[in-house]
């Protein structure tokens, strides 16, 4: 099942990861390779037209300083764990807008309001980390399932 992100954008939530970075292939094999390579700074500049999110928040979360952000533009490439970062928070909104069908404003509001099953906060910044990321992923499979949570 494609979801529409934006006008020419579309990305298969759970059947691929990084869709919605425009990346080439969803094979993990292909992924490892890519995420080990480093993605380049166009691919965050495609998470950002796809998601909406701003990318003052965006880098907060994957925890990329300005400076920083500044000379990866520069390099045009991200280094190996910049990389895996934003494979999982992409990842991860793929997956929230999955489960709303395709509606990117529901899941963006709803990875921004906390949620009593994540100790109060928010899943947004829940994914900071790899098992943050799991359990909001864990938590959006249970939805999915009908399971109350």
């Amino acid at each position: 099942m494609s979801t529409v992100i934006s006008k020419g954008h579309r990305f298969r939530g759970s059947s691929g990861h990084g869709q919605s970075l425009g990346l080439s292939s969803s094979a993990v094999g292909n992924m490892a390779k890519q995420v080990e390579a480093g993605f380049s700074f166009s691919a965050l500049e495609k998470f950002l037209k796809a998601s909406g999110l701003p990318l003052g928040m965006v880098a907060e979360i994957l925890r990329i300083p300005t400076r920083t952000l500044v000379r990866r533009r520069a390099a045009g490439k991200f280094d190996f764990d910049e990389s895996e970062r934003l494979l999982r928070f992409a990842t991860v909104f793929e997956k929230a807008v999955d489960l709303f069908e395709g509606d990117i404003d529901a899941a963006r509001n709803w990875l921004m309001t906390p949620k009593r099953a994540l100790g109060g906060e928010a899943p947004l910044p829940f994914s900071r980390t790899e098992i943050g990321a799991r359990e909001v992923e864990a938590l959006i499979g249970r939805l999915e399932h009908g399971v109350f949570s």
